[in-house]
């Protein structure tokens, strides 16, 4: 297991999970918004171009056969489908993620995120964006996109859904590997199988 790579909706923790299994695993880590966005005051007003992503990715991976890569490069960062070992999907109820987002961003930006702040509207809108993965109001990023992309992948797929604290979530990943690493392609989940089994599994 060299090349890793963890995902899911915004407020999942896939980079608090990708730099600690990094770390584990001694390898590099990278994360997908270092890479999507340039570096703006405020944060996240600019993204790059789809080949200047593409470009820096496919770079920043050159300097190490081993690494985790967090967040999503779904579309855009598609070449790198062909190396993954293994994918990690993160499903957190909406009402944990928005939580978790609500706390970070509050850390992160203090008063610029009250009504009368420089970023009060910029995260309001995300965070209306954020609750529209799981019913598919929010654009190119949703569950079944994610799910349909899932469904695509040659490599063996860990879907690991709820709360659960790192180093649990770890040894989880570590266990999935070792039980399924040599998984045959024909026994991959649908799209429609694997958002069934999120939904079954936080009814």
């Amino acid at each position: 297991m060299e090349r890793v790579r963890i995902f899911g909706a915004a407020g999942c923790g896939s980079s608090t999970l990708g730099w600690a299994l990094a770390r584990r695993l001694a390898c590099q880590h990278l994360d997908s918004d270092d890479i999507y966005w340039l570096p703006t005051t405020p944060p996240f007003q600019r993204r790059r171009t789809t080949p200047e992503r593409l470009h820096l990715l496919l770079e920043a991976t050159k300097s190490s056969c081993k690494r985790v890569l967090s967040g999503s490069v779904a579309g855009w960062g598609d070449a790198l489908i062909p190396s993954f070992d293994l994918v990690v999907f993160l499903y957190v109820p909406t009402k944990i993620r928005l939580a978790r987002l609500q706390s970070r961003q509050r850390a992160r930006f203090g008063t610029a995120l009250d009504p009368e702040g420089q970023m009060y509207g910029q995260h309001q809108a995300f965070l209306r964006w954020a609750a529209g993965y799981d019913p598919g109001l929010s654009g190119g990023r949703t569950l079944w996109a994610d799910a349909t992309w899932l469904g695509y992948l040659p490599c063996p797929v860990m879907c690991l859904i709820g709360e659960w604290g790192t180093a649990e979530q770890i040894d989880r990943v570590l266990s999935f590997w070792d039980a399924h690493a040599n998984q045959p392609e024909g026994n991959r989940l649908s799209a429609w199988k694997i958002t069934a089994n999120i939904m079954d599994s936080v009814a």
